[in-house]
């Protein structure tokens, strides 16, 4: 199990030692027990500050070349998910050293699986 870790452990690796949650949040919706581990955002606020201000400029470049304002879009939205699946791989890979150390408990497995339906839930709009 230490050797497959998938990018769900990803969203809650800086918060790994989060304090304790509710014990039957596992299995309810998104953000339910308070002080629970929720996913964190998927980007920086002044990235997303960033990534907006480029969109309303390749917006608005629209009005004068639209093939130019596509193309634009284009590379944007691609270099968001670059960057989405750079940030989780690094996660991943802090998560997997720290538990090659040895077995996770089942407290901290339960975590990282809550971590993960929040992940999901908010990769889906949901």
């Amino acid at each position: 199990m230490t050797d497959h870790l998938t990018t769900a452990d990803v969203a809650g690796v800086a918060r790994s030692n989060r304090s304790e949650v509710d014990d039957t949040a596992a299995g309810s919706g998104p953000g339910s027990a308070p002080g629970g581990p929720e996913a964190p955002p998927l980007f920086e606020r002044d990235d997303v500050t960033r990534l907006r201000t480029r969109w309303q400029e390749v917006q608005t470049g629209f009005v004068d070349d639209p093939r130019r304002a596509v193309h634009e879009a284009d590379e944007l939205v691609a270099a968001v998910i670059s960057s989405l699946s750079e940030t989780f791989a690094r996660h991943k890979g802090e998560l997997e050293a720290q538990w090659r150390e040895g077995e996770p408990a089942t407290e901290e497995l339960r975590i990282a699986l809550r971590r993960y339906r929040s992940f999901f839930d908010q990769l889906l709009g949901t």
